[in-house]
């Protein structure tokens, strides 16, 4: 063995590590438009953050949970879509960090985010508390005739 080169250990016995495979499977660029269309259609171009409506060109889809480069991230269950400012401000922060830094953020995310992993819209529903909670459950029921 050359010197200054690391030593490998072999490992003898024992049950052999198992290749850890992803739950999610990455989502290719057409998958990922069409979230954007369907997320369109289901709530027009408005923002899951601030609920600003805006123009379909200038709509954005916004991870919720940061890429960092993972294509695993593109996900339905972690994209809404979000108006130009707030995909800005968002930029890399955990989705915590985004929603305590305006609460009223976790309430619009309890609307128009409802497809979220169910981790998210429970931190959001944690956030928003139990008032913003049942408000959003109101909405998102097609029977509820009232826009609130």
């Amino acid at each position: 063995m050359a010197s200054g080169s690391p030593r490998r250990r072999r490992r003898t016995g024992g049950p052999a590590r198992k290749h850890q495979e992803h739950t999610s499977q990455p989502t290719s660029r057409n998958a990922y438009m069409e979230t954007r269309e369907w997320l369109l259609a289901t709530h027009g171009p408005v923002c899951a953050y601030c609920e600003r409506r805006i123009r379909v060109t200038l709509i954005t889809l916004d991870h919720v949970t940061p890429r960092k480069g993972k294509t695993a991230y593109d996900r339905r269950d972690n994209l809404v879509l979000a108006c130009p400012a707030c995909n800005i401000e968002k930029a890399d922060k955990s989705f915590l960090a985004f929603l305590l830094g305006r609460k009223s953020r976790a309430a619009s995310v309890l609307r128009y985010g409802a497809h979220l992993s169910g981790m998210l819209i429970k931190l959001a529903s944690e956030i928003a508390g139990p008032e913003a909670t049942a408000r959003a459950a109101r909405l998102a029921d097609p029977d509820y005739p009232y826009l609130d």
